[in-house]
Order: structure tokens, then C-alpha cells, then sequence
């Protein structure tokens, strides 16, 4: 069983999901803005999400990590790599409480995980992104990754490939 690292940024620490993320998922996944992630969705079933991420870890040997506020330690998010069956391959995905757009979160986030994907060996990244999720898109063209089309996502989603150059760590 692998067991997430920690990662620190300047504002975040990254760590591996819990339980204690319940609450933040319940909230991400009532919200509207999860319907990029195939919410909203009951309660219940924002376990059931966590769980699945969670598990990557042990299934994959990586998966997404809470991010969290250093300063309080309270959950802001997620990010990470993952791939579940199905998919083409794997990617680095990534949310937000709505609460908590727009303050640099994810771009610190999201840069930590790039650099840490590069070191461990990986070759080419991508993130599978809504045509329609404009926030999500302008994040990854910071990042510099390029449109490579569009790809079906399970359960029959289309979804826009964004690959990202390399990273100094690689």
C-alpha cells in the first residue's frame, strides 16, 4: 500500500485524503460547480467519491491529495493524478471549493503537482478538461499545456485533452 507524501507550497500542504475531507466534499459535490465532476450529487455519494480517490493511492501507487491551508488545515480542494479505468490515460485533476476560487489555490497547487508527477518519472501529463469549464482551461494555458482535442471520458463525457510541457524536475 502506498501512502501519499506530503507536498508543501508557500500557502498549502498536500496531503493524503481522509476522512476528515468528508465535509468538504459534501459541500464541493452539493454545489453547482461539481457538475464537472458528475455532481451534484447526495452525501452519501460524496463518500463514495472520496473513497475512489482515495483508494488510488493504494490501487495506483499515486492519486489526489487534500489540498488544505497550511495556516488552518482546513480542506480547500483537491488535486492530483489519477486514472481510472476507462480512461485514456492517466491525469492530473483538480477542485475547489467554490468559497476558495480565485485565490491562486489551485496554480500553486497545480505546479507542486506537476513537479512532483516530472520527478517521479512521468513523461507526459495531461488533464481532461469540460469544454465548457472556462476556469479550469485558463488554469492549465498558465501551465502552458496545449489543446490536443477532444477525447470521450466514461461514462461517455467529451472532454478536451490539455497536455503539459515538462517541468524543470523532470
Amino acid at each position: 500500500m502506498t501512502v501519499a507524501p506530503v507536498l508543501a507550497t508557500e500557502r498549502l500542504t498536500l496531503r493524503g485524503l481522509s476522512l476528515a475531507d468528508a465535509p468538504a466534499f459534501r459541500v464541493f459535490f452539493a454545489s453547482e460547480h461539481s457538475a464537472f465532476y458528475g455532481g451534484p450529487v447526495h452525501a452519501e455519494e460524496s463518500w463514495r467519491k472520496l473513497s475512489m480517490y482515495a483508494g488510488h493511492w493504494s490501487l495506483r501507487g499515486y492519486g489526489p491529495w487534500a489540498m488544505t491551508l497550511t495556516a488552518t488545515g482546513e480542506t480547500v480542494g483537491m488535486i492530483g493524478p489519477w486514472f481510472p479505468d476507462g480512461w485514456p490515460e492517466p491525469e492530473i485533476t483538480y477542485f475547489l471549493l467554490p468559497d476558495y476560487l480565485g485565490k491562486g489555490y489551485a496554480t500553486e497547487a497545480l505546479r507542486a503537482v506537476l513537479d512532483w508527477v516530472h520527478a517521479e518519472g512521468w513523461t507526459s501529463v495531461m488533464s481532461a478538461v469540460a469544454p465548457d469549464n472556462h476556469p479550469s482551461i485558463a488554469l492549465v494555458e498558465r501551465f502552458g499545456a496545449t489543446d490536443e482535442g477532444m477525447v470521450k471520458i466514461p461514462p461517455n463525457r467529451a472532454m478536451r485533452v490539455y497536455r503539459y510541457p515538462q517541468t524543470e524536475a523532470a
